[in-house]
């Protein structure tokens, strides 16, 4: 037997709706947008200017050791130049031009190659780094042996972009991934990554909300 409504019962509740298998455009909701580890960046941020290209350079602990090689080249090459133009009877003196008689090398010939080689891996240490673009990104780096080297890869083949903290990877078309070197502004380039991201509607990850859930 049903029992009467009355003024005070509760209104029935509808069944709990089940969450669509598919969003508004057709496509499949991926299981990163369920378990919300998508990334999602709340703060005021400017794109850059159609066409241009964004270089990210290494952090400053990468760039000191060339700096400190260049400036040490510098002084030895002023203490030279000194050397060359000090008194006969001063110890620079001796050291620079009667020392060279014993040389292979002359203390000026090795001064320039000291400065033409600290100036060489100051502009090879700021190659490295992350160039973005509209239509692909590009890392730069160096291999063990300190020879360049350059990847560049179209926004066509990444199928995913992966942030972990400051650091962006991508996983592309042929199932494999590729980690970006590490920038001075990390966070600048996440979310310029995520920027052509969301243009291109490529799916972006955040490991770091992941692993928080």
């Amino acid at each position: 037997m049903l029992s009467p409504v009355t003024a005070h019962s509760p209104a029935p509740q509808p069944p709990e709706a089940t969450p669509p298998a598919v969003d508004d455009d057709g496509d499949r909701i991926s299981i990163t947008d369920v378990n919300g580890t998508v990334a999602r960046f709340e703060m005021t941020y400017e794109p850059p200017t159609a066409g241009e290209k964004v270089k990210f350079g290494p952090p400053l602990r990468m760039r000191i050791p060339s700096a400190l090689y260049l400036l040490a080249a510098v002084a030895f090459g002023v203490v030279t130049a000194i050397a060359y133009h000090a008194p006969t009877s001063s110890k620079l003196f001796v050291w620079a031009v009667e020392g060279d008689r014993i040389r292979p090398l002359s203390v000026s010939v090795i001064a320039v190659v000291l400065l033409v080689s600290a100036t060489a891996t100051v502009i090879r240490t700021h190659m490295r780094g992350v160039l973005v673009a509209d239509d692909w990104v590009e890392a730069r780096d160096l291999l063990p042996l300190g020879i360049p080297r350059a990847k560049r890869w179209g926004w066509p083949q990444v199928t995913r972009v992966i942030l972990d903290g400051s650091r962006v990877g991508f996983e592309l078309y042929d199932g494999t991934f590729e980690r970006l070197p590490e920038v001075a502004d990390g966070r600048g380039l996440a979310q310029l990554i995520v920027h052509h991201a969301g243009r291109l509607r490529i799916d972006v990850t955040s490991l770091e909300r992941a692993t928080r859930r």
